[in-house]
């Protein structure tokens, strides 16, 4: 079986679908024209082989790197172009290993994990 994401005009992912063995190499083709759906339909990967990550919905396919973007976490954080992943505007602490924290976006910083 192969998965296959469809992207609107703006490069969303809108929807994500199975499609059997039989129809795999003509995946685009099958959901676009043999089941009507229309749209297009990019493979995506359960174990990332391809196109950095697996799509998800709400995330973004990048035609010119060929890869599915994840959703950003938070409003404030900004997508590394290196790795393509979101990160925060504010580094994570030094301590961070001993030092449990969680990301606060009304105060866009870390702040530390209270635990009970």
């Amino acid at each position: 079986m192969a998965y296959f994401a469809e992207v609107d005009d703006s490069n969303t992912v809108v929807r994500i679908l199975v499609v059997s063995e039989n129809n795999m190499l003509r995946g685009q083709e099958y959901l676009a024209d043999d089941l009507d759906l229309g749209g297009t339909w990019i493979e995506t990967f359960k174990d990332k082989s391809k196109r950095t990550r697996f799509a998800e919905l709400g995330g973004t396919y990048d035609s010119d790197l060929d890869i599915f973007i994840g959703i950003s976490p938070y409003p404030s954080w900004v997508l590394d172009a290196d790795t393509t992943e979101w990160v925060p505007p504010v580094a994570l602490p030094a301590d961070h290993d001993t030092v449990p924290y969680v990301w606060d976006e009304d105060t866009v910083s870390w702040v530390e994990f209270e635990v009970e």
